[in-house]
């Protein structure tokens, strides 16, 4: 037998593997998982039947266009149908923008530190990644961002609340910095969080996107509309781009259980807001409780807060395991803890103003 092994791509080499948000421990004291940004409450009203009903066709292909998620989309958002896409979860649509747009030779900007599978997934597109660093503040340097582009600038994520740190950009310093790039650059304005915001002074990447062709925002079921099993994330772009995604996705990638579940979801909206509500007061609960503890946590819009540990990072995470709550670390630089029922926000807390007094 020959040892000689396959030929892979060089530029797979040194790209880190995905890591997802630890899941609580099954046979041991862990009771909440705050690791992962999902939505604690169960799927909203119609959901659950209309993925049951869409079970007894799974000898079927799923309808490869999403044609009545589509129309439902359209309407709800006031877009042509042609400036739609869907895919496997934002992250899957963001991965179809890079397959799209870069190659190798090709740029791509985003800030840092961010949605950890922007280097990723830039990384096996063949492209290159210019990471710009976050204000001391956590925000995107937006400037900084302008003045990274080059002729080989390809694509730009802004991600908008960013995740790990909640942290937004506003319309004026968007504006402006969509002013200086130029329009041969494709802006992605990631909007997974999109629902939590509560910033008026935070604009609409929907909006933004009609007057600006080389504008496409990302948005995701997965999060607010608590479908995150299922994965489905879709696009707003305009015709060319649009198109390319369509040609980028995998065949069937979206299943016929997703797209009905993500068609309920949309028409229980009410619920739905009564639910993002519910955690936007539990944000502000726990912001408000961590400040009075004495940390310093970046204003959020996101359902999720950022602590900056430093090196304190994975010693803090095993604490809160070892108490009973999963957190997302950042080894060296944070955690990230989502939002999560008040139960599981107050043993958090409890935890946290524990740890904070060891570092007085």
């Amino acid at each position: 037998m020959s040892e000689t092994s396959p030929k892979l791509r060089a530029e797979l080499d040194g790209i880190p593997t995905y890591k997802p948000g630890r899941p609580a421990a099954a046979d041991g004291p862990v009771a909440y998982k705050l690791s992962s940004n999902e939505n604690p409450y169960p799927p909203l009203p119609g959901v659950l039947e209309s993925a049951v009903a869409a079970a007894h066709n799974f000898n079927r292909y799923p309808d490869m266009a999403c044609t009545e998620l589509m129309s439902e989309l359209a309407d709800r958002y006031g877009v042509p149908l042609s400036h739609l896409a869907t895919g496997t979860g934002s992250v899957g649509v963001a991965q179809q923008l890079l397959q799209a747009t870069s190659g190798p030779g090709d740029e791509v900007i985003y800030a840092w530190r961010s949605f950890e599978a922007y280097p990723i997934i830039t990384r096996v597109s063949g492209a290159t990644p210019v990471q710009v660093p976050l204000t001391a503040g956590d925000v995107h340097d937006l400037d900084a961002m302008a003045d990274a582009v080059t002729d080989r600038t390809r694509l730009i994520f802004v991600c908008n609340p960013n995740n790990p740190t909640g942290t937004v950009v506003r319309r004026a310093e968007l504006e402006r910095f969509l002013d200086r790039v130029p329009s041969d650059v494709l802006v992605v304005l990631d909007e997974a969080y999109r629902e939590f915001i509560r910033d008026p002074a935070v604009p609409d990447g929907v909006e933004i996107y009609r007057d600006r062709p080389n504008v496409a925002v990302l948005r995701t079921f997965s999060k607010a509309y608590g479908l995150a099993g299922l994965r489905v994330g879709f696009a707003i772009a305009h015709e060319p781009v649009a198109a390319a995604l369509r040609k980028t996705a995998v065949p069937f990638g979206v299943t016929q259980l997703a797209q009905d579940a993500a068609v309920a979801s949309l028409r229980a909206e009410d619920e739905l807001l009564g639910r993002v509500g519910m955690l936007v007061c539990e944000r502000a609960r726990v912001h408000e409780d961590l400040v009075g503890q004495g940390w310093t946590v970046p204003e959020t819009q996101a359902n999720f807060v950022w602590l900056r540990l430093g090196e304190r990072t994975a010693e803090f995470a095993a604490v809160c395991e070892q108490e009973g709550v999963v957190v997302r670390p950042f080894p060296g630089e944070g955690a990230r803890i989502t939002i999560g029922e008040p139960e599981a926000n107050d043993l958090f807390l409890r935890v946290a103003r524990d740890f904070h007094k060891k570092l007085l």
